[in-house]
Parts: structure tokens; C-alpha cells; sequence
């Protein structure tokens, strides 16, 4: 339990560490270099901006501007029109939320709208021309934000990537090398399992696929990590998409598992030996990316053996259920292929390489 607590924390550290010094710097430019009495707003701009999601940091800022905007207008346009008081206040706020909502349903951007309108709701008549130091605020808010992300502490991004894809790749491993073994002992309780385990993928695959968009706008904006855009960067983002498939054609790979040990259908040794070595290949891949290898060969030679694997259970008798199975061994093992950047007329040409014969008397 606290090593848990130690591990959370000390992934948090750069985070703390980028919101304290955008904090810091917006203060100092809002109140020494602009002269803005008391802006508080411009260091909980920064903030708001670095909470959001890695990878969603400038559309924030963005949207963080649009809604401070947003509250502005409506706040001063009716206050002019109807007042200040309780009900003028919901109303403001309503009309403003109802605006930035229809502008984009973004909950930061509505969220924003809403709080700038209740600030010029209650504020403005105690403290006039409170609207051209809201803005800048957040102006100076959201800009401090993303220079400490892209140039005075920037993350990197190949770790932040690294360290989401991990749980992904392990899953798909882990879920794999139990069904392998539920097909060596015949045990279909075992890979139902694994197949509700492996279905349970939402939180590992959207970390993931955040992760990599995360890592494309980091190497985008700082300067520090521009030559890393095509290098290992560039891969993990490209391989968002296969790595997905591949949980999703796994999937399918367990379900058929199921249904083929439940059936009593033939298991021949090659199957189980199929799915180990596809249970390899991503166990391969998260360690060559963590590396950042050039090319990931050991990841495409597991994958390739899977698919040899396969082709010998095909050719020593499989049932309908065992087809499948070894048909999403092949479809598997070309998604993981093509995660490596195997280009996918490549990946199909090499799997069917290595399945050799499709006729079970060759």
C-alpha cells in the first residue's frame, strides 16, 4: 500500500512540479509586467490548463480563453439590461452556460463560462472594469501553462507514453498466455476468464490511445523533443490503432477458445503453443518500445512464430471452433505486426508466409 502511494506520487511529481512553476510565472507576469491588481485568476488558469489530460493541454487553454469570453459577454451585456442581484446573477449564469454550450460542449469551456459570469455577476458593482483583467488573466494563465510544458519543464513524452501503453500490452500478454493455458488443461472456466478480463480493456486502451496523443502534442510543441516526432514517438502513436485490434481480434480468439474446450473439440499441440507465442509478441513489443528500438524484430519474430504455430494445429486437425481460433492467431498476429510499422500488405504477406500450406495433407 505504500509503495503504491510512493509510485503515484512520484509519477505525479512533474505535474506538481509544472503547475508550481506556471503558477509562479503567471502570477509574476500578471501582477509585475502587466500590473494587474490581485489576479488570481491567472495562476488557477494555469492550473485548470495543466489538469487537463496530457494531450488535451491546448485545446484547454484554448477553450479556457473562450469560455473566461463567453461569461464576459453575457455577464456585462446583462447587467447593463436588467441589473445586479440574485436573480440576475441565475439568470447571467444560465444564459452563459446556455451559450458556451452552444458554442461546444466541452466541460471545461462551459465550466469557465459559467464561473467568469457569476465573477461579473457578484464583482462588477463593487469592482468596476473587472472584464479586460479577467481576460488577460487567463490569457497569462493559459500561456504560462503551456511554456512550462513545451519549454522551461517539459515531460517526456516517450516516458509518459511508455508508462500507459505498458498496461495495455500487459493485459493483451497476460489474457493470451492464460487462454494458452486453459487450452493445454482443457479447463474452458479458465479462458472464460481471461475472455471477461481481456473484454474489461476500456480503461488500459483509452489510457493508451490518450498517452500517444499526449506524446504527438509534447514532441509538437517543445522544442526539446521535435527530432523524437518520427523516431519512437511517431511509432507508438501509429500504433494506437493496431494494438486495438488486436485486443479486439483476441478477443474473439477467447471467445472461440471457449466455445472449442466447452464443445470438447480437438486441441491440438500447436494451438495452445500459437497463443503462447502471440502472448509473447506483445510482451516483445512493450519492451521494444520501452526501449525505443529501432526496430522492433524480436516483437515481428514472436508474431511470425505464432503464425507457424498455427499453421501446424491447422494441418493436424482442428474443428470449427479451432479454425477460428487459429484464424485469429493469423489476424492477431498480423494487428501486432503492423503496430511494429510493418506496412499491412507486408504484415498479411509474412503471415501467410510462415502459416505455409493451406492443405492439411502437405
Amino acid at each position: 500500500m505504500l509503495a503504491d502511494r510512493f509510485r503515484r506520487a512520484r509519477a505525479g511529481a512533474g505535474l506538481a512540479a509544472q503547475a508550481g512553476l506556471a503558477a509562479g510565472l503567471s502570477w509574476w507576469v500578471a501582477d509585475s509586467l502587466l500590473d494587474i491588481a490581485q489576479p488570481v485568476f491567472a495562476p488557477i488558469s494555469a492550473v485548470v490548463a495543466l489538469a487537463a489530460s496530457v494531450g488535451q493541454r491546448l485545446r484547454r487553454t484554448v477553450e479556457l480563453i473562450i469560455g473566461v469570453a463567453v461569461g464576459i459577454l453575457i455577464g456585462d451585456l446583462l447587467i447593463r439590461l436588467v441589473g445586479a442581484g440574485a436573480w440576475q446573477l441565475g439568470l447571467i449564469v444560465t444564459l452563459a452556460v446556455v451559450v458556451a454550450a452552444a458554442v461546444g460542449r466541452s466541460p471545461a469551456l462551459v465550466v469557465q463560462a459559467g464561473a467568469t459570469a457569476v465573477l461579473i455577476g457578484t464583482l462588477t458593482p463593487s469592482v468596476p472594469n473587472l472584464e479586460v483583467p479577467r481576460v488577460l488573466d487567463a490569457l497569462v494563465g493559459g500561456g504560462a501553462a503551456l511554456l512550462v510544458t513545451a519549454v522551461l519543464l517539459p515531460l517526456n513524452p516517450l516516458r509518459i507514453v511508455n508508462r500507459a501503453a505498458g498496461p495495455a500490452l500487459d493485459l493483451l500478454a497476460e489474457q493470451l498466455d492464460r487462454t494458452a493455458e486453459a487450452l493445454r488443461e482443457r479447463d474452458a472456466e479458465a479462458a472464460r476468464v481471461a475472455r471477461d478480463r481481456l473484454r474489461d480493456n476500456k480503461a488500459e486502451m483509452g489510457a493508451f490511445g490518450e498517452a500517444a496523443q499526449g506524446a504527438r502534442e509534447a514532441a509538437t510543441l517543445s522544442p526539446v523533443y521535435w527530432t523524437a516526432r518520427e523516431g519512437p514517438l511517431g511509432r507508438y502513436a501509429r500504433s494506437v490503432e493496431p494494438v486495438d485490434r488486436a485486443m479486439r481480434n483476441s478477443g474473439t480468439l477467447i471467445r472461440r477458445a471457449v466455445t472449442l474446450l466447452a464443445d470438447g473439440e480437438r486441441v491440438p499441440d500447436a494451438m495452445p503453443a500459437a497463443v503462447s507465442a502471440l502472448a509473447e509478441a506483445a510482451r516483445k513489443l512493450r519492451r521494444e518500445f520501452a526501449r525505443g528500438a529501432a526496430e522492433p524484430k524480436h516483437c515481428r519474430e514472436a508474431a511470425l512464430r505464432a503464425v507457424a504455430e498455427a499453421g501446424h494445429a491447422y494441418r493436424a486437425g482442428v474443428d470449427f471452433s479451432g479454425a477460428v481460433v487459429v484464424a485469429q492467431v493469423r489476424t492477431t498476429a498480423s494487428d501486432l505486426l503492423v503496430a511494429t510499422d510493418v506496412d499491412q500488405d507486408e504484415a498479411n504477406r509474412l503471415v501467410r508466409s510462415a502459416f505455409g500450406p493451406l492443405d492439411p495433407s502437405a
